[in-house]
């Protein structure tokens, strides 16, 4: 090994980490970006011919190009807990009295600006950063270290001497700015523009291709600390704990954070950013409220899903006013039409808006729209944009009232609404080409069959070069047909085929969801892959014996029933069969722990603070009970947690249901007590 390339390598890593140090935190430019280009080529080479050396931090690691086929989930070691949101001055003031009556010591808050973004926690481990995960459930998240090395606002390799592990949270967002170029971009691309930074954020982070996420140029403030060994007192002080290790912290300066001691202090902060959030380079939703002590914050605790020493105030969604130019009707997956208000286009939020969506055929009759009305939109959530009101002084005095359509205006079948229905459906499922597509593209969603290298954008250029007319058209698909398509590369190609082929080994389950039966979900086609061992005895199933599966109601039965009529869908199904996709029941080497719950209906609802949702369902099985999600007369027991739904409290005491709180159904469960278990044998318990 060259001793002089080895050097070289380390030195050049060093310098670049400081120079992208300098510029993403510091704002600095230290040097060109013709002169940083060819430090990071040079890297790049010498890296290629020394792989022995490699090294996932390496300043080359920011332009991406791992290819992540699934993230894994992980626990994190500290809950990610969300916030309790609050709407008013009153709400801060009965938070306060809270705080006070737990607390009687001085003590101050932090106001911190609520970042329109993705929840993070990285790890660093000896000043390397070593995992990045999201919030997922709170309990355990998406590991998404490949794509987060890519934002540039991240560091790799810590500054000083940094503790041996050290994780960190904070937020992955868009700048106005960045997110306004990746629009640009798909728009000359003819590409679906995104509607909103978060939802694009949260997108970007599970994009496959870490390369694909550089281009994005994602940005990241870093805000809380997590230690083995916390000497932090504050909040506060953690900003600067983090400057010093080269996190790029909200600005103190800018006033992103501010120190108070009243709610009088936490409402001027408030009505600042009311009135300035427009001007910030990014976008907020509302303001995050702390104790700022964290000996305090630890004596005041959390529940199970939120810290009762923290709130956010959630800022009302901006209105503003324009002409309504047109409804247009858009056909969804399952045949139900949607009108879709076109808008001259007005900017929320920093975004411009040309459509608005106006739900159903009674939402346009409440709302009584005529064309060219001036109306009230505002962003539901901050997210899609939505008509609320018309101002009717400015009606004009020709206006005439819009009419919901009588066809579909892709296929032109004659649309139907059933009662109970608040959509109007176009039944023409397996000739409407949106409904075709979009049968397709949930087919190869992740949950379903989870089809690398195809969206819906390949999706609709397949359609239309008419490769594909249906699900099982994808399985038909030839390299020769692929490659002379626009934007096919050889390697992209090669996904798709690669892509295809692993579905075929996709359990019956996944298949099941994936063929886009009405009201059959992701745990339905559980239930009914666990109780008919293959396709066959499924689509020969009476309405009666669906109905007798748990969780199977009247509404999924006659679904269920109605799809297997129809010699189109049976003609699908034997094509996939044909094609090798497995659609048998693997039997399981389950094994019961005990019968004790044997044949009981459970019902399961709260938050638990020993075990998981997901755990106390498995352990229901694995002693021969039943989970059932909704109380009716035939459940048996209800295990009740916190902040438990009301409407279920109340059924169950009105039905006369056995309810046991977590510690009693797990010492039933484990039988710690004879007593109990002899009282269930007796039929005492229930």
């Amino acid at each position: 090994m060259n001793k002089s390339e080895t050097d070289r390598i380390l030195q050049l890593r060093e310098l670049i980490h400081s120079y992208n140090h300098e510029y993403y935190i510091n704002s600095k430019s230290i040097i060109s970006d013709y002169e940083f280009d060819l430090l990071l080529k040079e890297l790049e080479k010498l890296e290629n011919k020394h792989p022995e050396l490699y090294d996932a931090n390496s300043p080359t690691k920011r332009v991406g190009g791992d290819i992540t086929k699934s993230f894994p989930s992980v626990m994190h070691q500290y809950p990610m807990l969300s916030l309790n949101n609050s709407y008013s001055k009153e709400d801060m003031v009965d938070f306060d009295e809270r705080i006070r009556k737990i607390i009687d010591v001085p003590f101050s808050y932090i106001c911190e600006l609520k970042y329109d973004g993705v929840a993070i926690s990285i790890i660093y481990e000896n000043g390397q950063l070593s995992k990045a995960v999201t919030r997922g459930d709170g309990t355990k998240g998406e590991d998404v270290t490949n794509n987060v090395r890519t934002i540039s606002s991240v560091p790799l390799v810590l500054k000083g001497n940094a503790p041996r592990k050290l994780e960190v949270r904070g937020e992955i967002m868009y700048s106005k700015a960045a997110f306004q170029d990746l629009n640009l971009q798909r728009a000359k691309e003819q590409l679906p523009l995104f509607s909103n930074p978060r939802n694009t954020a949260s997108g970007t982070l599970k994009l496959q291709d870490s390369s694909e996420v550089a281009k994005r140029k994602l940005d990241c403030f870093l805000y809380a600390v997590f230690l083995e060994d916390n000497h932090i007192e504050k909040v506060y002080d953690q900003y600067y704990y983090l400057n010093q290790f080269g996190f790029k912290t909200p600005s103190i300066k800018s006033r992103y954070v501010e120190e108070v001691f009243d709610v009088n202090g936490i409402m001027d902060f408030i009505s600042y950013w009311h009135s300035k959030r427009e001007d910030l380079p990014f976008e907020i939703d509302g303001i995050v409220i702390k104790v700022n002590e964290l000996a305090i914050q630890n004596e005041i605790g959390n529940t199970s899903k939120s810290p009762r020493w923290a709130i956010a105030y959630k800022y009302k969604a901006i209105q503003v006013s324009t002409i309504l130019e047109d409804i247009i009707y858009q056909v969804g997956r399952t045949g139900a039409i949607t009108p879709v208000a076109k808008l001259n286009p007005v900017e929320i939020s920093g975004t411009i808006v040309k459509r608005a969506s106006v739900h159903n055929a009674d939402q346009m009759i409440k709302l009584d729209l005529c064309y060219q009305d001036t109306v009230y939109v505002e962003k539901g959530g901050e997210i899609i944009p939505k008509i609320i009101g018309v101002d009717r002084t400015k009606r004009l005095t020709n206006s005439k009232s819009f009419k919901f359509i009588d066809n579909c205006p892709q296929c032109d079948s004659k649309l139907v609404r059933e009662d109970g229905e608040v959509h109007h459906y176009c039944l023409n499922s397996n000739f409407c080409p949106p409904q075709i597509k979009g049968k397709i593209i949930h087919f190869i969603g992740r949950k379903q069959m989870n089809i690398d290298g195809i969206g819906s954008e390949t999706i609709d250029q397949l359609y239309s070069a008419g490769l594909i007319n249906n699900i099982a058209d994808l399985y038909t698909l030839k390299k020769e047909d692929l490659l002379p398509l626009d934007r096919m590369a050889e390697k992209s190609v090669e996904n798709i085929i690669n892509g295809i082929l692993e579905s075929k080994k996709a359990p019956f389950n996944k298949i099941l969801f994936g063929l886009g039966i009405r009201f059959v979900g992701e745990t339905v086609a559980k239930k009914l892959t666990a109780h008919f061992q293959n396709i066959n005895q499924l689509r020969t199933a009476t309405f009666e014996e669906l109905c007798n599966i748990d969780e199977v109601g009247g509404k999924i039965a006659e679904s269920i029933v109605a799809y297997f009529k129809l010699d189109f869908n049976n003609e699908i199904v034997n094509r996939l069969l044909g094609f090798g996709l497995i659609m048998e029941s693997i039997q399981s080497d389950f094994k019961l722990k005990s019968t004790i719950l044997d044949n009981k209906k459970i019902v399961i609802s709260g938050a638990f603070q020993n075990i998981s949702r997901e755990g106390l369902k498995k352990l229901i099985e694995e002693n021969g009970g039943k989970n059932s999600s909704s109380v009716s007369k035939a459940t048996d027991i209800l295990v009740a947690g916190e902040n438990m739904g009301p409407s279920k409290l109340e059924k169950a005491n009105n039905f006369k249901i056995k309810i046991l709180n977590e510690e009693e159904f797990l010492k039933l469960i484990n039988q710690q007590n004879n007593s109990d278990a002899k009282q269930y044998e007796q039929g005492e318990l229930f």
